[in-house]
């Protein structure tokens, strides 16, 4: 075994463990119950742990593992899945991986620094009410001023966006397609909390009235823009897919466990072939969900022209199994199965948010045909 393989070995375990203390699903539950997202606590030690550090390269401050942080994010992400834990992980790695990729990102710098330490947490505010996810389009406005910009317009289902001290923002500029980065106190920004299925998950809708930012502000020229969106929205997706095959692994698990365990006239409930045969079903799509979305990652990761429509692949692919699944899960384990006091629900939650943010399966199927057409992109 080579170093970095046992440096990614020790990573990983030293994350599980982190998990099973601090964010089981016992823990998810008691938040619930108090009506909280994350404690701060637990977001500072995750990144003193390096999850938010993957991303940036090491004059900026980060650092990977295996030398891939794209890699090493996602194998978090996976493990979050196990235990459903709380966090930001996913818009704070699309941010940096905005930021770290900006061509001005020297300016930058100190919100790095802060976002790498867990002393901040930035959203991506891209999605738009009443409209399918485009990232490349956005009816949200910039206007040049003398000084800088003004931002007019609503941005819908933004990860932690009660919670976020920071919103990097897409906005139709003159020149284009730009970012800005915008505190969410800003004057003129208001957050609306929006509650979702999951337990532990909440987002926000941004309303911008008047916003003026100044230049500095700007994430990216407007040629690069297009650009880094396009990167920021493949990070999201995939990890988004890691953490799903997590909870689909986790769910799986469960229930073999439960087929073995649990007896139907004297017999253990995995004994019976129709079982079997729906346990190897099932077994099947997990395999193909961690393929899709290891080919994703290794394609983004390179770069590949072709990355958009592994992403759009994978997506689509989870989009329709992972549901499904946990939901023979559940007919499997008989009426327990139903209650709340059972933890399945708690990864069909989740999965069922993760189903249409960032696009249906339907909207990626499209984006597959028109890259196959066309030979272009898929987004």
């Amino acid at each position: 075994m080579t170093q970095t393989a046992t440096d990614t070995e020790l990573f990983l375990s030293t994350t599980r463990a982190f998990l099973d203390r601090h964010a089981t699903l016992a823990q998810q539950r008691t938040l619930h119950a108090e009506d909280r997202t994350v404690d701060a606590a637990f977001w500072r030690q995750a990144a003193e742990l390096g999850w938010t550090g993957l991303l940036v390269p090491e004059d900026l401050g980060g650092g990977s593992v295996s030398g891939s942080g794209l890699h090493d994010v996602a194998a978090v992400a996976e493990q979050i899945g196990h235990t459903i834990a709380p966090g930001p992980l996913q818009p704070v790695s699309t941010v940096l991986a905005g930021l770290v990729d900006a061509g001005n990102r020297l300016e930058h710098a100190d919100t790095i620094d802060a976002l790498v330490a867990g002393e901040k947490v930035a959203t991506w505010a891209v999605d738009e009410p009443g409209r399918p996810f485009d990232p490349q389009r956005t009816t949200l406005t910039a206007t040049a001023t003398s000084g800088g910009y003004v931002l007019d317009g609503v941005k819908d289902r933004v990860e932690a966006g009660a919670q976020a001290d920071l919103a990097l923002v897409t906005a139709r500029a003159s020149d284009g397609l730009r970012q800005f980065l915008v505190p969410t106190d800003a004057g003129g920004v208001t957050v609306h909390p929006q509650r979702s299925l999951d337990l532990v998950k909440r987002y926000g809708r941004i309303e911008f009235a008047s916003v003026a930012v100044d230049a500095s502000a700007a994430v990216g020229s407007a040629v690069q823009t297009p650009a880094l969106v396009e990167r920021q929205s493949h990070v999201a997706m995939l990890l988004q897919c890691a953490e799903t095959v997590g909870m689909l692994d986790a769910v799986l698990s469960m229930t073999i466990d439960w087929a073995r365990d649990r007896y139907s006239f004297g017999r253990p409930l995995g004994s019976y072939q129709a079982i079997k045969h729906r346990l190897a079903d099932m077994t099947m799509w997990l395999h193909a969900c961690r393929g899709a979305t290891a080919r994703a990652v290794d394609q983004v990761a390179a770069r590949a022209d072709d990355a958009g429509l592994w992403v759009s692949a994978a997506k689509s692919y989870l989009g329709e199994h992972a549901g499904p699944m946990v939901q023979d899960c559940v007919q499997l384990h008989g009426g327990i199965g139903v209650t709340w006091e059972h933890d399945l629900h708690l990864f069909l939650r989740r999965i069922t948010l993760y189903r249409n943010l960032f696009g249906t399966p339907s909207e990626h199927h499209q984006a597959i045909y028109r890259h196959v057409r066309s030979g272009g992109p898929a987004a």
